[in-house]
């Protein structure tokens, strides 16, 4: 029996490339108000994330917070951890994420452009301006100490690119981003993907756009590296949490 058999990735993407852009462009055509549109925008990049990501990751709408009472604004979709920092809130229908449970950012949005671009970076910059705790993990051996804290990634999803051609002026817009605020990644599910890479020491930065027609598979691959990249989030302090509420933490 031959052991020799193959399948054709690039087809299978393509085809879910296909559906994706299928189903935006249904919502682009038949939903005339932006606020329903852009509801149903977000729920088809939720419910791709939710289908490729690993398990030990959750994908939630909703605001980050911190051991100090802070809160970022209000997120589309934040990529956090299940296992090290798996507690939430919830309230009235909203989902807090601790920040420490962070692992990215994203916003989502009907179109690149310089306006979206930026937006999304501000939003980005709430996040990580949050003060993220680094707690010890104990072990049959002793305990890990605690882990420095990763960049929360960040980025941008759309339906189509708002410039012409594409990727025009979507260089420049992300290098003129304040380090805060920088997006790592983004997709445009019809047009072009990015990844944006920072070197903060030297203040340069590079944007590496996907090939025509590759645009889904450039994303989902290069935000899966770069998660494993990151590995496991810090375990969350809740002695810190506690000692907002007022509590003596051990």
């Amino acid at each position: 029996m031959s052991t020799d058999k193959r399948v054709d990735l690039r087809a299978l993407f393509r085809d879910l490339q296909a559906e994706l852009e299928g189903r935006l462009g249904t919502a682009r055509r038949n939903l005339s108000h932006p606020g329903a549109k852009g509801d149903v925008t977000e729920a088809e990049w939720m419910s791709l994330l939710v289908a490729y990501l690993p398990r030990r990751y959750s994908a939630s709408k909703g605001f980050a917070v911190d051991s100090e009472g802070r809160i970022s604004d209000e997120i589309d979709i934040i990529i956090h951890d299940r296992h090290f920092s798996p507690l939430l809130f919830h309230h009235a229908q909203t989902c807090y994420v601790p920040a420490e449970s962070v692992y990215a950012v994203f916003e989502v949005k009907p179109e690149l452009s310089l306006e979206h671009v930026r937006y999304a970076g501000a939003k980005a910059s709430s996040v990580r301006a949050l003060r993220r705790t680094s707690a010890a993990i104990p072990h049959a051996g002793g305990r890990y100490d605690p882990r420095p804290l990763p960049t929360v990634l960040a980025g941008l999803l759309t339906s189509a690119s708002g410039w012409t051609p594409p990727d025009n002026g979507l260089t420049e817009a992300l290098e003129g981003l304040p380090l805060e605020h920088r997006l790592d990644l983004g997709c445009s599910a019809r047009d072009v993907a990015f990844r944006a890479s920072y070197d903060a020491d030297v203040g340069e930065s590079a944007v590496d756009l996907s090939p025509k027609g590759e645009e889904l598979v450039f994303f989902l691959l290069h935000l899966l590296r770069d998660l494993q990249a990151i590995g496991s989030v810090p375990a969350i302090n809740y002695g810190a949490y506690l000692q907002f509420l007022g509590a003596r933490a051990p």
